[in-house]
Formats: C-alpha cells, structure tokens, sequence
C-alpha cells in the first residue's frame, strides 16, 4: 500500500537544502486523500519540501495510531499491517527517512518543559521543536501551536 497513489507519483522539486521535519498532521493529511488538508500538503510536498524529510519515531508512531482509528478514519481505518505498509511507504520515497540522533534534542527538550508554561497536551509539539531545534531542521504543520517555540524554524501550511 502506497500513500494516496494518486498524489504521490510527482518527483518532488526542492527549493530548500535545509532537512525538513513533518509534523503528524502534515504525515495524516499526506497519508488521506479526505483530510481537509490533503491538496496543501501534497502541494507542499511536490514544490516546495526539502530534500530531505523526516520521519521522528514520534510522528511514525502517531500515524500508524490515527489510521487505525475508526472514529477518525471510519471506513478508510487501516489494520496494523496496512499503517505498517503505509509507514514503510513513507519511508521508501526518495528524500524520506527515519531521523537519527534523536537523543541529543534531549536536553532542549526538557528546558521547553521546564521554561515553556506549556499546558501537558503540547508535550510532544515540544519535543519535536527540541528535535528541530537541537539539529537545525524545519519543522513543517498545520499546527499553529508550534508558533510558541522561541528558536524554532517552522513553516505553517495553510
């Protein structure tokens, strides 16, 4: 099982060297051609992402969990196997792979804990923007709670 078949059959054209890191939501709306934000995302994806991308365990782990959901994906919920296959499709596109390294965004990572005033459900937004942060990445989503992150080199999709 590919991602989206139909969207992912472009090469990929890159206007920045600089590694870019997805957040889940720009991975879930990649991965679901009904998401609201399928069209910006695989736009992003086919003109503008970085040549290399990605995938943090926490993003993996987060996709595979929300595909699998049926309150999420209704009838388009996957089994284990298939968000494995989708994960490992993912992961076979050029430019696209599993960030290394990720303990040395370990120390940056608690001091946004620590310094931040964040609320508990942004403890995985800080750990990717430590992740980011530490490894001079950027950080691309829909999310506009990243927008918090002092330091953070971040592109909002819209």
């Amino acid at each position: 099982m590919r991602p989206c078949s139909n969207c992912w059959t472009h090469e990929r054209y890159s206007r920045f060297t600089r590694s870019g890191c997805f957040d889940l939501t720009v991975w879930l709306a990649l991965a679901c051609p009904d998401h609201s934000h399928h069209r910006q995302a695989v736009h992003y994806w086919e003109h503008q992402a970085a040549g290399q991308v990605l995938f943090c365990t926490v993003t993996a782990l987060g996709l595979v969990r929300l595909v699998c959901q049926p309150k999420l994906m209704g009838a388009a919920a996957k089994t284990l196997a298939e968000a494995s296959s989708l994960l490992d499709a993912f992961c076979q596109q050029p430019g696209v792979s599993l960030a290394s390294e990720e303990r040395a965004g370990w120390e940056v990572f608690h001091q946004l804990l620590r310094n931040g005033g964040l609320p508990s459900r942004l403890c995985t937004d800080a750990y990717l923007a430590a992740l980011a942060i530490t490894h001079g990445w950027r950080l691309v989503s829909f999310d506009c709670d990243f927008e918090r992150f002092e330091g953070l080199e971040r592109l909002m999709l819209r």
